[in-house]
Formats: C-alpha cells, sequence, structure tokens
C-alpha cells in the first residue's frame, strides 16, 4: 500500500478528496467530461503504439540528428508545445511532445535535463494555447460566456503571450549548449514487434485517467458546495483578477473560470485571471497533471524535485504576469 501510495501520489490525494467532499455535495456523474478521458486515452494509445513499433525512436533519432546543440534541441522541444498549443490544444500539445523530449534527452544520454524541460513544455503549452479563443477548454468557456470579439480577446491576451515567450525563451539559452554526439544520437534501436498490442494497452497509464475522474467529481462537488460559492461571491466584485488566479490554484482553472463567470462580468479580469492561473499549483491547470503524470511515470523517484522545480518556476512567471497586468 505504501509503495502504491508512493508512486501514485496524487492519484491517492485526489480519490481521498474526492470521497471526502462527496460528504459535503452530492456528486454527479454529469461532472465527469467523458468525451475529455476519451480523447486522453486516444492519444495514449497513439503515443504507445508509436513506441511500440518503433516509430517514436525513429522520428526521435531524426529530430536529434537534425540539430547540433543540446539547446537547438531544447529549443524544438520546447516551443513544439507553445505553438503546437495554438492549434492542437495545451492538453494534446503535452501528450504529445512531453513523451517525445524524454525520448530524445534519453537518446543523448541527458536525462538530467528532463526536468526542466518538461516544466518548459507545460509553461509553454499553457501561455502558448491562450492567444486563441479555442486553444484551451477554460479559453472557450470564458469566450463563450464573455462573448468579446476574437480581436479583442487576443489583444486582451498579447501582452501577456509575448512577455511569456520571451522568458521561455530566455529560459531556453540557460539550459546547456554543447554539442550533440551524432553518434549516439543516429544509433539503431532494437525494436520487438511481436507483442505490439500488448505493450501499447500495457504502458497507458490508466491511473492518470482515473486521477482526472477523481479530480472532476472533487470540482464538481466544490462547485456545489454552499460555503464555497458564498465565499467566492462575497469577495470577488472589484478582485476579479486576484479570485480568478486563486480560484484556479484550488479547482484549476476550466472550473474556476466556469464559476468566475457566474460572479461577475468583469470580463476583461476574468479571461486575464484565468489564463495566467494556469501557472502555479498542479491542479491550477489539468494540462500540469498531465505533464506530471508522465514525468512521474518515467522517474518516479525524482517526482519532488519535480514539484519543486515546477511550482517555483510556474509561481515566478506568474508573478511576472500579474505585474504586466499592472503596467499595462
Amino acid at each position: 500500500m505504501i509503495k502504491f501510495f508512493k508512486k501514485e501520489t496524487v492519484f491517492c490525494i485526489a480519490t481521498l478528496l474526492a470521497v471526502v467532499s462527496c460528504f459535503f455535495a452530492i456528486p454527479s456523474i454529469s461532472y465527469i467530461n467523458f468525451k475529455t478521458l476519451a480523447i486522453l486515452f486516444v492519444m495514449m494509445v497513439v503515443v504507445q503504439f508509436l513506441k511500440a513499433i518503433g516509430v517514436f525512436d525513429t522520428l526521435v533519432g531524426r529530430l536529434v540528428g537534425s540539430v547540433n546543440t543540446v539547446r537547438g534541441l531544447v529549443f524544438v522541444l520546447v516551443f513544439a508545445c507553445f505553438f503546437g498549443s495554438i492549434l492542437i490544444t495545451n492538453d494534446i500539445s503535452l501528450l504529445t511532445f512531453v513523451p517525445f523530449a524524454i525520448a530524445a534527452l534519453r537518446k543523448i544520454n541527458k536525462t538530467g535535463l528532463v526536468i526542466p524541460v518538461v516544466t518548459l513544455q507545460t509553461i509553454a503549452a499553457n501561455m502558448g494555447s491562450m492567444i486563441n479563443p479555442f486553444g484551451s477548454p477554460h479559453n472557450i468557456l470564458v469566450y463563450t460566456a464573455s462573448c468579446v470579439s476574437i480581436k479583442s480577446f487576443v489583444m486582451m491576451l498579447i501582452p501577456y503571450w509575448i512577455v511569456s515567450l520571451v522568458v521561455i525563451f530566455v529560459a531556453c539559452l540557460l539550459l546547456p549548449s554543447e554539442q550533440i554526439d551524432k553518434s549516439i544520437a543516429l544509433a539503431a534501436v532494437e525494436v520487438d514487434k511481436r507483442s505490439v498490442l500488448g505493450k501499447t494497452f500495457k504502458n497507458v497509464d490508466y491511473f492518470l485517467l482515473l486521477t482526472f475522474v477523481a479530480f472532476y467529481i472533487l470540482i464538481g462537488n466544490l462547485q456545489h458546495i454552499p460555503e464555497v460559492s458564498n465565499f467566492f461571491e462575497s469577495i470577488v466584485h472589484g478582485r476579479e483578477l486576484l479570485c480568478s488566479i486563486l480560484a484556479c490554484q484550488i479547482i484549476s482553472n476550466v472550473p474556476g473560470g466556469m464559476m468566475m463567470t457566474g460572479f461577475s462580468d468583469n470580463f476583461k479580469d476574468i479571461i486575464i485571471g484565468v489564463n495566467i492561473g494556469g501557472l502555479g499549483t498542479l491542479i491550477a491547470s489539468m494540462a500540469n497533471l498531465i505533464s506530471y503524470k508522465i514525468f512521474a511515470h518515467e522517474f518516479n523517484n525524482k517526482k519532488g524535485k519535480f514539484l519543486f522545480v515546477f511550482t517555483v518556476s510556474n509561481v515566478a512567471l506568474l508573478l511576472m504576469l500579474v505585474g504586466v497586468y499592472f503596467i499595462v
């Protein structure tokens, strides 16, 4: 039991909190977003299948072979998330590129960079997607509730998008710049294709899906606990940005945005708050949880270090973007 808790810490805590919340509100199956779960499952199956048949290794080898330095590789891996999230959402971007990054860094014997790179990828996916009203679930929610034009929506967020882009760029520059050993990068990998389906479904992280279910129930229950709703209602007006960020840290940015739009029509501050509020805690954005679970599945003994680096980096950028709000 202790071993399982150490391996699946987030799942255990989320499940415990979900169960406890059921004593204060009646849970409903409608809280669970089965469409999102289905998409996550399919994407995980696709990624594992590509890994099982050797396509992943081939693509990783070609990517690594096409760049000359470790820093160049990091730029590709991080900005694939930043710009990819604009088109395919932050969740799908991370499901695709985080495993790819881990495989690439293993390929060149640089697993020591996995924590900063995955952290930067997660920040990049969350911040890159903010520029598109349809780039993330929380954006779709607040955009449709606000009834603002796409141009107005983009203009609200462009300063934060640009600052995030610059900060991520500078952070990538701080990582090592040594040359990549091409002999290691281009080495062939033996692939056993006799048990492709077995490997594919065995390696899918089913506890990630169950963790999402637990969080959906927890968040749904919190939204229907009068004390929680009354608390936000009593402090929201005039503090929409701060409350939006706070709500994201506690119940994630999708339900946080849903709750905030029900309490105020100051949509500009809510839109900004919900987007930059995806930075911070592990549950501030469900995309954060995806990256964490992928990392923990591969490096379970380094979860604590990842959480420290991830949280410090996220909070630092969050505070910086709050500063941008008061400047612009």
